[in-house]
């Protein structure tokens, strides 16, 4: 006799041995129970989470002898011939092979016909969003107004692509991936089943692989077996399947902890010798990252990381050693370097480059936690907080209403629009404007108030810079100092008004007399006329 994997040796024949999909085990239950059947049904889901086996569970318990019922007896013709793929009264077709009209106007033909033997004949499309639009319609009617005994089961990974015609006349099932625990106790029935031996550890290896799918995992662990034998030990089924453990990512953090940037380049040097995949390790890097912030978040009693208890452990242990606002920062620039991988020509100069930015970021301080630290009066040299470090630009306490910059000109922070002029992001692109010589941007900026939302930068401002706020100099501006493209939104809010022109009257007149006696046009004209006197100075650009 032939081996059989270990996937299809051990798929459920009956809604007990299912696991997951608990409010698909119940509706279906009651629906059988009740003789409240449908003619259509979809089941949509991720690859691996069950849909074709429910539906054919779901074909014996319809055809049962002792049927319609939720739970078939397993002996008659019906039920063994259900598991064994040759009931005469179940067919399945394959929509990735069999998409085109002239299958389903056959199909269409097929369904005429009573049952030769059974109560129902059941119909399941596997991969049904690969059916075209002329076939789908050559099905519609069918779908519509179909024979008693008929039933159709519809099964996808990818829902939106069936027509709303269709998906309206069928019940829709959302299979959901199975739990990263639900997982490991299978895994161990399994090997109990077989007289394997294996590792907590190397199940939850093979678990990870699986990422949600019970057919991925169980592959995996018949690959483990052919290769291990009948002990499974962890370092030997990551090797097999390529993945990267704790300990060679936790050298990344551990580096991170020294701000070692030699370290790192070894790190990358040890990758390439050893032939491994550059992308596969960042992204396994994201994967730590992302599970050591949520160890942070959530402490050692999650169960949002899929891994070992002894896994959690560490993490929750190395997670300790890092704030929040680092393991955030990390996770996104990991991620971007993923991105930028996928098309680079010179992978492991942006691998190195970037594990050097993470090393540099982790030294980064935020203004506002500097700024509380300081006495009144004394500079201080501040760099931008998150993200790639930039230029150093210094600045000056001038008392708890203000913060003016003392390098080029003026950055205004003023107590009295404390909810106009604040944030993070505002300063430091306000500070850029200043630098690049851009005050009326910086002006504009400065007005309004700055929100950062998915993606995309938030400008509520007065009526007077609406405009300016829309222009591509800001783009730019928010392009170098967030290292990203940015959408810019900005709203008029006239409520600001009284706020902006409290700063325009805040700010430091002898800044702004000098700003105007610096224009060429102006000393020309007091050139011309020596003994004219320059009485006052007004900021038209801050007009209404």
């Amino acid at each position: 006799m032939s081996y059989q994997v270990i996937a299809r040796k051990y798929r459920p024949r009956d809604f007990e041995e299912l696991i997951g999909q608990e409010h698909v085990k119940s509706t279906l239950d009651n629906a059988i129970t009740q003789k409240r059947i449908a003619h259509g049904y979809i089941f949509a889901g991720q690859r691996g989470t069950g849909k074709t086996t429910v539906a054919r569970i779901m074909a014996r318990c319809l055809n049962c002898v002792e049927g319609p019922t939720a739970t078939p007896c397993g002996e008659c013709a019906s039920c063994r011939e259900v598991v064994q793929g040759n009931a005469i009264d179940v067919i399945e077709i394959d929509a990735a092979s069999n998409r085109g009209i002239n299958e389903m106007r056959e199909l269409r033909e097929n369904v005429r016909f009573r049952p030769s033997r059974d109560h129902y004949k059941v119909f399941i499309i596997d991969e049904a969003h690969q059916i075209t639009t002329e076939a789908f319609n050559a099905l519609l009617k069918t779908l519509e107004e179909p024979p008693e005994w008929a039933v159709f089961i519809l099964c996808t990974t990818e829902s939106h692509k069936i027509p709303v015609t269709i998906a309206s006349r069928c019940q829709q099932f959302s299979f959901r991936s199975v739990e990263f625990a639900e997982l490991m106790e299978r895994m161990k029935y399994i090997c109990a089943e077989e007289g394997i031996e294996a590792e907590e550890e190397a199940l939850a290896v093979l678990a990870q692989t699986g990422e949600g799918s019970v057919r991925d995992s169980l592959s995996a662990l018949d690959q483990a077996i052919a290769c291990c034998g009948t002990k499974l030990v962890a370092g030997e089924v990551r090797q097999l399947l390529g993945i990267f453990g704790i300990d060679v990512l936790g050298d990344v953090a551990e580096a991170l902890e020294r701000g070692d940037g030699a370290r790192m380049l070894e790190i990358v040097m040890e990758l390439e010798r050893s032939g491994q995949s550059l992308q596969h390790f960042c992204r396994e890097l994201a994967r730590y990252f992302r599970n050591l912030l949520v160890a942070k978040v959530t402490g050692p009693k999650t169960r949002l990381i899929a891994a070992s208890p002894a896994e959690i452990g560490r993490f929750v242990e190395t997670a300790g050693k890092f704030s929040e606002a680092d393991l955030t920062r990390y996770l996104q620039l990991t991620l971007d370097l993923f991105q930028a991988l996928q098309h680079s020509l010179q992978p492991r100069l942006h691998l190195e480059l970037g594990l050097i930015r993470m090393v540099h970021a982790g030294k980064l301080t935020a203004i506002e936690e500097v700024l509380a630290t300081l006495p009144q009066g004394r500079p201080v040299a501040l760099s931008a907080a998150g993200g790639a470090p930039r230029e150093r630009a210094n600045f000056r306490v001038a008392g708890p209403a203000a913060v003016e910059e003392v390098v080029a000109a003026a950055v205004v922070v003023e107590t009295v629009s404390e909810k106009v002029v604040g944030g993070e992001l505002k300063e430091r692109l306000v500070a850029y404007l200043v630098e690049n010589k851009k005050k009326f941007s910086a002006d504009a900026v400065g007005a309004s108030r700055v929100e950062e939302s998915g993606g995309a930068v938030r400008f509520a401002a007065p009526k007077a810079f609406v405009r300016p706020l829309q222009s591509r100099e800001i783009a730019a501006a928010l392009q170098a100092v967030l290292g990203r493209m940015a959408r810019v939104e900005v709203t008029q809010d006239d409520t600001l008004v009284e706020a902006k022109a409290a700063v325009v009257r805040n700010e430091d007149d002898a800044v702004v007399r000098e700003r105007a006696l610096g224009n060429e046009q102006v000393r020309r004209y007091r050139e011309i006329f020596a003994d004219a006197t320059v009485r006052g100075v007004r900021d038209l650009s801050n007009q209404e």
